[in-house]
């Protein structure tokens, strides 16, 4: 068995990530599946983009590229058209896959090229000071919704099944048996493999949301996700190889000018008085 410690630029070491970060977690579970595969470090490449994610090739010693915000999918596309042997895979932050880099991610997705995706999911955007991300959860803060997001949050998985992707999961960094697991099995996977890690990052989304400390947002992955049991996750198996008709949706939700409209008014009469 190969040592997952292995994988790693000790020259490189310590990380930029802060105390309590989720993406350490996250990156022990990826060298940890990929020890367990006995991959050899120069049959693997991990591409990185823009974000507290897209410093993970900095650590690992596989082939490794920093690319640009948002296109780390297009890199990976190249290479691994290029080199079709070789085993790659992505590390990409929430707003790096679903904001500028949307367009190449539902692409890839619908190509199902074999490439496995690591979203690391801390719901803001870490690196640049804490704004809101497309996948912000409602009302949480953030340095530009200090009053809490409008939007409705990305649902990344759900986009990827909706795009194509042949393998789809979803966990979080207080998971960290699961995690290693379902990364195991993308990276097992022939075809497009998105792993969605909901992870910690307490010095922005936390102290902007009274989760200052490491293990309060922990404890807040742990109550906020619902693991599908065996049971389900074979319903949703069998459901995905179905063509479903129907009407899907249709419900009345807020409508985003009114609800940021009916926010200006609030706080503008709380500033009057």
């Amino acid at each position: 068995m190969i040592e997952s410690r292995n994988y790693l630029r000790q020259q490189a070491l310590p990380t930029v990530w802060c105390p309590g970060c989720g993406n350490g977690v996250v990156v022990k579970a990826l060298l940890e599946a990929v020890a367990a595969l006995g991959w050899e470090k120069d049959d693997v490449v991990v591409v990185g983009g823009i974000g507290c994610s897209g410093r993970t090739p900095f650590i690992l010693d596989f082939n490794t590229m920093h690319t640009l915000h948002g296109r780390a999918l297009a890199f990976a596309t190249g290479v691994k058209m290029a080199k079709p042997n070789l085993k790659v895979i992505v590390a990409m932050g929430d707003g790096d896959s679903s904001a500028i880099g949307g367009n190449h991610f539902i692409h890839a997705c619908r190509r199902n090229i074999d490439i496995t995706a690591i979203v690391f999911n801390n719901g803001i955007y870490g690196q640049t000071g804490g704004q809101q991300a497309p996948t912000t959860p409602k009302g949480k803060r953030s340095s530009t919704s200090v009053h809490g997001a409008l939007d409705t949050p990305f649902d990344i998985s759900g986009l990827a099944m909706a795009a194509g992707a042949s393998f789809v999961a979803r966990t979080t960094s207080y998971d960290f048996k699961e995690c290693g697991r379902y990364i195991k099995k993308g990276l097992e996977h022939t075809g497009f493999s998105l792993v969605e890690v909901m992870t910690a990052c307490p010095t922005y989304f936390g102290r902007m949301n009274e989760l200052r400390e490491p293990r309060d947002m922990l404890l807040y992955l742990r109550d906020t996700s619902n693991p599908l049991s065996e049971e389900e996750e074979r319903q949703l198996r069998d459901e995905l190889q179905r063509v479903r008709t129907g009407i899907f949706v249709d419900e009345r939700r807020p409508e985003y000018v009114e609800t940021y409209q009916a926010l200006c008014e609030e706080l503008g009469g709380a500033n009057r008085t």
